[in-house]
């Protein structure tokens, strides 16, 4: 079996595992392109992203120091519409990462089917060691350099790591004062009194549990008396946890950046959602014991959300995880090697471009509303929603099944069929 060659493999030949994220993203679109017999010409197209612009940022801190950072703006296609993507505030940000996320932005608009193309942005900073003002006028450097490239009808980043809705507001303001007008659409992710949409700060979490209800109904697990565990407790996780409490699952594991709890009979979600806003961490929440971030993987439960970081499973772990759905609710947690492992066990892998699809989404119904002038209550955000995610679900996997496929190369194809076909109608110009 797959899982016993796995276990048998030596640790030097584990740790040879390609964890780079943009040779990562190529090599699952290379495998979906052959599985759907892909023109090879469409190939060398969408295997490469349409603009690359890398940049330094000099910045006056407030000690009277100039220090430069180093920026990245990415749009990978725009076939199928503006380029949409976020921003990332993260000391690890690398040109590659950003290429990588760039690409699967392209694959996740196209999979929930709105009109729009790839793009991601990053400065490599640690934003928790920059004062307020440090971080105003970084965020409008980068706006700045940018703003040629961005626009409501080119290019709408929005919020990722580390960034929020106050740069969300510094970026519109800086691309409106250098235009001579108001243009709320060029960002999404806005405070609501700037043309941001209600229920955007949980689409992401929201769109996970809709994709999470599906699987559930496809694999035989009654979500009311599921048990869930979750590495990552910033936006998406802490969301999720709390939306599927309400639905009766049993949290039993959750983890951030300081470390991780657990609980077998079940968190109380709502007394460690308050620890979280008074201490900043889940550490040392009450009924809890602690447990390292890693090993919540490795826990038996029904529902795995990996919510931090990328290559959180791989070869080395891949056959250790228990759970029956791994619903990636962060961008690459699984290798592609981990996938076939995964896959060859029976474990339902929910991808990344369609579990955390709900954020793009409801960026998109920003944008719209922006564009019309016209806002929608939250009702209506998350009942049109739901109605997107279900649909991303049932198409993914019924392309995976077939292809005969496991769920990621199911929604490659089907992505990757979308936006070739763009493309091939559209031609390529001149």
């Amino acid at each position: 079996m797959v899982t016993q060659g796995i276990t048998a493999m030596p640790a030097s030949v584990q740790t040879a595992e390609d964890l780079n994220s943009f040779r990562i993203a190529m090599r699952q679109f290379d495998s979906a392109a052959e599985k759907c017999g892909l023109d090879p010409g469409l190939r060398e197209v969408l295997r490469r992203p349409r603009r690359a612009l890398s940049l330094s940022l000099p910045v006056k801190m407030d000690d009277g120091s100039v220090q430069v950072f180093d920026g990245f703006r990415v749009q990978h296609s725009s076939v199928r519409g503006p380029c949409k993507g976020g921003i990332r505030y993260h000391p690890n940000v690398t040109f590659d990462e950003v290429k990588a996320l760039a690409m699967w932005m392209t694959w996740k608009c196209a999979i929930v089917n709105i009109p729009f193309g790839g793009a991601k942005g990053g400065i490599v900073c640690d934003p928790h060691k920059l004062s307020k003002n440090e971080l105003e006028h970084l965020t409008r450097r980068y706006a700045y350099e940018i703003s040629p490239i961005i626009g409501p009808d080119k290019d709408i980043p929005a919020p990722d790591v580390y960034t929020d809705s106050q740069i969300m507001a510094w970026i519109m303001d800086t691309y409106s004062m250098t235009h001579g007008s108001s243009a709320p659409g060029v960002v999404t992710g806005k405070p609501t009194f700037l043309g941001g949409s209600f229920g955007r700060n949980e689409a992401t979490a929201r769109g996970c549990w809709f994709v999470i209800r599906s699987a559930c109904e496809v694999m035989g697990i009654s979500l009311d008396r599921a048990t869930v565990a979750i590495q990552g407790f910033g936006n998406a996780g802490s969301i999720a946890a709390e939306l599927l409490a309400r639905q009766g699952a049993k949290i039993i594991a959750v983890s951030d950046s300081r470390g991780g709890i657990f609980n077998r009979a079940g968190l109380r979600v709502p007394e460690l959602l308050r620890h979280k806003v008074k201490t900043g961490s889940v550490v040392d929440s009450p009924n809890s014991e602690p447990i390292d971030s890693q090993t919540i993987l490795e826990l038996q439960c029904d529902i795995l959300i990996p919510a931090a970081l990328e290559n959180q499973i791989t070869l080395e772990n891949a056959d250790r995880i228990k759970a029956r759905i791994v619903a990636e609710a962060a961008n690459g947690p699984t290798t592609p090697d981990a996938d076939a492992v995964l896959h060859d066990r029976g474990i339902m892998v929910v991808p990344d471009i369609l579990a955390n699809a709900g954020g793009v989404t409801v960026s998109y119904f920003e944008w719209v509303q922006d564009l019309q002038e016209l806002f929608w209550d939250e009702d209506d955000v998350n009942r049109r929603l739901e109605r997107v995610m279900v649909k991303a679900f049932t198409d993914v996997h019924a392309t995976a099944k077939k292809h005969d496929a496991d769920m990621r190369t199911g929604a490659y194809i089907l992505a990757i069929d979308r936006v070739a076909t763009a493309t091939r109608v559209r031609g390529i110009w001149p």
